[in-house]
């Protein structure tokens, strides 16, 4: 099939006045993109003009799609979402670039759902100025378990070097060790596992589990979470078929290189997983999110409207989010060989 080949990658813009725009028009300035993907973005051809003349970037051609679906293998096509009248001003939250971008990420959700595109990409948008009660979410990634019907998900950071899934995502730390249950660890593991083997082709995962506590616990003299509910989590993990280790100190864990030993490691909080992964993998990680009927995957940073504008901003992460959401594409794709 040519969709194997060449999958047909949606590209949200994200907020137009972050550095969403800019790092999408620069990771598909890269000459190899066109021969990877045809790529798919959701914006408007307006905001592409307007970024690619502050970056000063003569060589990025694109065409606007005028019929859902008849997409050119040649160039970007760029999808307009929204009324062109928005003002775009690089730096600066605003409540209407909020709205554009919600009104981005569903139409690219809605022709992902039609199969007009193969996966999607979302570029950072704003949670504040995105709020609403059209968007009553902490960030995409329960906005899209929700969209395409998913029971749960997996926040999975990835990179070459370390993949790490988190149990609980966007909420305070004082309700975090009420919210890791043994039933929720479980389910955890199970979308990764799965996802380790139909998404990245790996046949038999090795998974390392993070400790709660300090020192995980020490066994039961720092908290009980770890003896009571992560440990219970593991065996039951293990009694299914897994391979599945731990609880791990997590300090320990990675300042020792520990890591390196295992497929992917399962965080029981957002901070544990994504300081680790943005200090070994940043530039490169991604944020996929595993456990869905579809592919998405994003960038590992957000809106940094300190730098819009400015022609400061690294492409790198968004460019590793295009070429991971073709090669997580075409391994569900192609029969699973194990490595």
């Amino acid at each position: 099939m040519t969709q194997a080949i060449k999958p047909r990658i949606g590209i949200t813009l994200g907020d137009v006045n972050g550095i969403g725009p800019e790092v999408v028009i620069k990771a598909l300035a890269d000459n190899r993109v066109l021969n990877m993907i045809t790529p798919v973005v959701y914006g408007s051809t307006k905001a592409i003009s307007f970024y690619k003349k502050q970056l000063n970037i003569e060589d990025l051609h694109y065409s606007q799609v005028r019929t859902k679906g008849q997409l050119s293998p040649k160039t970007i096509n760029v999808v307009n979402c929204w009324e062109e009248s928005l003002e775009i001003v690089p730096g600066k939250a605003s409540t209407q670039s909020g709205k554009a971008a919600l009104i981005a990420l569903k139409q690219a959700c809605e022709e992902l759902k039609e199969g007009s595109i193969d996966a999607l990409v979302t570029a950072p948008i704003d949670k504040n100025t995105i709020h609403s009660e059209e968007f009553p979410f902490a960030g995409h990634t329960e906005f899209l378990t929700q969209t395409f019907g998913a029971t749960d998900s997996l926040m999975f950071m990835v990179s070459e070097a370390l993949k790490i899934g988190l149990v609980t995502e966007h909420i305070p730390i004082k309700d975090v060790a009420s919210a890791v249950t043994r039933e929720k660890i479980e389910a955890k593991l199970a979308i990764m596992e799965r996802s380790l083997r139909k998404d990245f082709a790996i046949g038999k995962p090795r998974i390392a589990v993070l400790g709660l506590n300090p020192h995980a616990g020490d066994n039961g003299l720092i908290g009980e979470e770890d003896e009571t509910v992560i440990k219970p989590a593991i065996a039951e993990s293990r009694n299914k078929g897994r391979l599945t280790y731990g609880p791990f100190p997590a300090d320990g864990f990675f300042a020792s290189g520990n890591y390196t030993k295992y497929d992917a490691i399962l965080a029981m909080y957002h901070d544990q997983g994504l300081l680790p992964f943005k200090t070994i993998a940043f530039e490169e990680g991604i944020n996929f999110t595993a456990g869905l009927s579809v592919v998405r995957t994003s960038p590992d940073h957000g809106t940094a409207y300190s730098l819009a504008g400015k022609n400061q901003a690294s492409e790198l992460s968004m460019r590793a989010a295009i070429f991971s959401a073709a090669d997580i594409f075409k391994s569900r794709n192609e029969p699973l060989t194990e490595k």
